[in-house]
């Protein structure tokens, strides 16, 4: 009992000195730096655009530091005096994944990005970093902030927004905020946005191990009418301007939809205090997107869409990597099989060093046997018939029952084999058939599952304590 007082004392004794350093270097606002980010497959530039108050400071007083180190990016706000490290944060952008694309060989992009922080008091250095080929990290442009700056927005924006609360556990500093923003929805159909906004919250913290976290979460919903119902469908005649422009289509994939005005997403986020953003679209067409530390997207109204909130939230909230890998990607991917970043997945069939190594089953092979050839035979039928039906362009009722087939015999095959429930290294994850390994047979990052992986679990677990301690 004595030594649990004893590191007690320890704890509250870190928490008010890690507050004493925030209130030595930052106000209680924060800021929001944005820059156009632009480049292609050889080059990258950026560029400052302006800094803007967002509001009161919802993030943590006392976890300042990243040490979890994850995304493709990552930000650092250094002291200029003294060179201190004060904030950073690991993330990634639309711009990270298009200069994949073979769009990225032949023309340039540009793409208006934000990093929000604790408003500095004095001058301080943000410098942005890549992620490496060998998993460090490189700088690739630091910008010294004057707070004073004449394009510095220091009062912050007025509300002009109808807010609702559907979930507030706690002081924003001491919880997880998510901000649910509506796409495609008309004035008329508010209404239906504050359901799809508490069926997202209920569908996310119903889910482990959000589920056994709940009262740490605060889920606060945004109305941002569009002119019309409904989302932008390129690739299908469907053109529709809406109120953040988010669209289908992104990088030429059909069922992948972002939104790339950064500033109007940013500007709504910032109504209500927030670390993660889902943007919930009015649509019925199966689609969405997740990139870490940036936003979700997620239609509501199909069969799909529970699975859609929860696995595009992972991407986001935990930069959860994809476990499939027979599914068609825009991506060029590296001919090496490097070791990841991502917590859910691994090059490593070491059982000793494997980053889940602490929670192995026992007596489970790694790398672990399962029933990979008649899965990926019966997946590669799969994915020819779906190109089929897609150029056919078959009703979306049709679709949904045949990714609802596909889903059942995923499940009976996966859930039934001799090491399904144990925790291995099964082979195929990331886009790659071979050479990278999931924890699990089945998993909400790998197929159309409803839970997540033990790997998937814990990193989620790491977010959480990142934010909410």
């Amino acid at each position: 009992m004595k030594k649990i007082f004893v590191f007690a004392l320890m704890l509250v004794g870190f928490s008010i000195y890690a507050q004493a350093q925030y209130a030595d270097y930052f106000t209680s606002a924060t800021m929001r730096l944005d820059y156009n980010h632009v480049g292609n497959s050889g080059e990258e530039h950026f560029a400052f655009d302006q800094m803007v108050n967002d509001g009161e400071w919802a993030g943590s007083k006392t976890i300042l530091i990243d040490e979890l180190k994850l995304g493709k990016y990552f930000f650092e706000v250094k002291d200029i005096k003294t060179g201190k490290l004060l904030y950073s944060r690991g993330f990634a952008s639309i711009y990270g994944e298009w200069e994949t694309t073979p769009d990225a060989d032949k023309e340039w992009g540009s793409f208006h990005e934000s990093l929000r922080f604790p408003w500095p008091k004095n001058e301080v250095n943000v410098t942005i970093l890549k992620r490496n080929i060998k998993n460090g990290f490189d700088p690739v442009w630091t910008y010294k902030v004057n707070p004073k700056h004449h394009r510095a927005f220091t009062n912050p924006v007025t509300n002009h927004y109808n807010t609702i609360d559907i979930v507030v556990n706690g002081k924003p500093e001491k919880q997880v905020d998510i901000v649910v923003l509506g796409e495609g929805y008309a004035k008329e159909d508010m209404a239906k946005f504050k359901k799809d906004a508490q069926r997202f919250a209920e569908v996310l913290l119903n889910t482990e191990p959000y589920a056994s976290f709940k009262d740490k979460f605060s889920i606060r919903a945004v109305e941002t009418p569009s002119p019309d119902s409904g989302v932008n469908h390129p690739h299908q005649d469907i053109h529709t301007r809406s109120a953040l422009s988010v669209t289908y289509g992104a990088f030429n994939s059909e069922r992948y939809a972002l939104g790339y005005d950064n500033k109007t997403i940013r500007n709504a986020a910032a109504a209500v205090p927030y670390e993660f953003t889902a943007i919930l679209m009015n649509d019925s067409i199966y689609g969405g997107g997740g990139i870490y530390n940036l936003y979700i997207t997620a239609a509501v109204d199909n069969a799909f869409q529970e699975y859609l909130f929860v696995h595009e939230f992972g991407h986001h909230f935990a930069d959860l990597a994809d476990e499939y890998y027979t599914s068609a990607t825009a991506y060029e991917m590296d001919a090496e099989h490097l070791e990841p970043w991502e917590l859910n997945v691994t090059a490593n069939t070491d059982p000793e060093t494997i980053k889940w190594k602490d929670i192995l089953t026992p007596d489970t092979p790694v790398p672990t046997p399962w029933e990979k050839e008649k899965y990926d035979k019966h997946s590669i039928a799969v994915q020819k018939k779906r190109v089929e039906m897609r150029k056919a362009k078959v009703d979306e009722n049709v679709m949904e029952e045949f990714f609802i087939k596909k889903r059942t015999w995923d499940n009976e095959l996966l859930s039934n084999m001799k090491h399904s429930g144990k925790v291995g290294a099964f082979e195929g994850a990331q886009y790659k058939a071979k050479g990278l390994y999931r924890s699990a047979s089945n998993c909400i990052m790998f197929t159309r599952h409803d839970e997540f992986c033990p790997a998937c679990q814990r990193a989620i677990k790491l977010i959480i304590d990142q934010y909410s301690n």
